[in-house]
């Protein structure tokens, strides 16, 4: 039985500390709108892409954003779906327009190598050398164990500008849209939107005994792309994103034998916690505000709190897991108190009941502000533990 790293359910793995884009869900278009470049992207483009959802009998705007790349295949595909539960439908394909490296992942700085393997996004950089690009999380917990240990590498992006050493670039008509899709799923609560990459696509059979050949040189990849081809297979039969665990050496397993092992894994005797609610009424919270509610002595302080506390609960991560994410919402209400702080999803009920202790217990803010006047606000915040 592998003794499991990590367990991600239906979205990307591996997940960075503090998110930089750690802002109020709803508002995060109007972040980023305050952008010229994003402000004038989203004039022109936003009505072209509605029509063209309308004419796929998709529903504008996709809640759910799901990417995968084929590497030997030079594409990019966009997959969009609005309720949890149904599956992903195929948006639309684009043409990665230059290709750095060769088939298998990417190891060390400076291979040239686009990476294969399970990402998500991690930034929106609307000011890129390249036009615009979408961040993702390399190296995540497996480039961690497998790649060199001093230099990775990094700096891995979706892009524009049709120029690489390592990134996926396409043309800048395309990552205008897909810039503007990731935005409002990002917007609506899509936090991690994975982005997963694959050396070929596994229904080309060209593409497959191209990959077959350089498994006849490269063996030591061989179950590296073997897992990937499940992965992929996976999505192709449920049109769901599925489960992908990391074992001690690094490797990814993602096989349906693997999940009654995990739910025997995290089964842990606790008594939850019972919490009163304030009595609050949220129609009260508006849509937008002049300022974001700020923590006492600002938003670097917010950050040691976090960090501190994700420290301190280590010690509570269910036995043979070294990371848990947790996601929280929370209300600073306009005399600058949190309350109603709640568990969106992630982490055991032991872990989760000593976070809501902590947000329960913060100081009071300095409140957020629409028309000078102070403001009641939801907040979301991704809490990350790691030994």
């Amino acid at each position: 039985m592998y003794k499991l790293f990590l367990t991600v359910v239906f979205f990307s793995i591996f997940f960075s500390a503090v998110s930089q884009t750690s802002v109020s869900s709803y508002n995060f278009i109007d972040n980023q709108r305050s952008n010229p470049k994003i402000f004038d992207i989203l004039r022109k483009k936003e009505d072209t892409l509605m029509k063209q959802f309308r004419e796929k009998n998709l529903s504008w705007p996709a809640k759910y954003l799901y990417i995968r790349s084929f590497k030997f295949d030079s594409q990019l595909e966009v997959w969009v779906k609005n309720e949890r539960s149904e599956p992903f439908k195929l948006f639309k394909t684009y043409k990665v327009c230059a290709l750095a490296g060769t088939l298998g992942p990417k190891r060390m700085q400076g291979d040239y190598q686009v990476p294969e393997g399970f990402y998500h996004i991690n930034e929106f950089n609307p000011n890129s050398n390249y036009h615009l690009s979408l961040g993702l999380n390399y190296p995540n917990l497996s480039d961690r164990l497998l790649s060199d240990s001093l230099q990775p590498g990094g700096d891995i992006y979706i892009h524009g500008s049709c120029v690489t050493t390592g990134c996926i670039p396409i043309t800048d008509q395309q990552m205008d849209e897909l810039y503007i899709l990731a935005l409002y799923a990002r917007n609506q609560g899509q936090d991690f939107i994975p982005v997963h990459i694959f050396p070929i696509n596994f229904k080309n059979g060209k593409s497959e005994d191209y990959l077959k050949k350089y498994l006849q040189s490269f063996s030591e990849n061989t179950g590296f792309e073997n897992r990937m081809k499940n992965a992929f297979y996976y999505f192709e039969k449920y049109k769901q994103i599925p489960i992908v665990l990391v074992n001690q050496k690094g490797e990814y397993i993602n096989d349906d034998e693997a999940l009654p092992k995990i739910v025997k894994v995290e089964k842990k005797v606790y008594v939850k916690k019972e919490r009163k609610m304030v009595d609050f009424d949220e129609k009260q919270i508006p849509v937008t505000v002049n300022n974001l509610p700020v923590y006492p002595e600002g938003n670097e302080a917010f950050k040691e709190f976090l960090d501190k506390l994700s420290k301190r609960l280590t010690e509570y991560l269910p036995e043979g897991h070294k990371n848990a994410f947790v996601m929280i919402e929370y209300i600073v209400d306009k005399e600058g108190n949190v309350i109603n702080p709640k568990i969106l999803r992630g982490g055991s009920d032991e872990l989760n009941d000593h976070i809501l202790d902590a947000f329960e217990a913060m100081p009071r803010w300095k409140p957020a502000v629409r028309l000078e006047v102070n403001v009641p606000i939801k907040l979301k915040q991704t809490i990350v533990v790691e030994k």
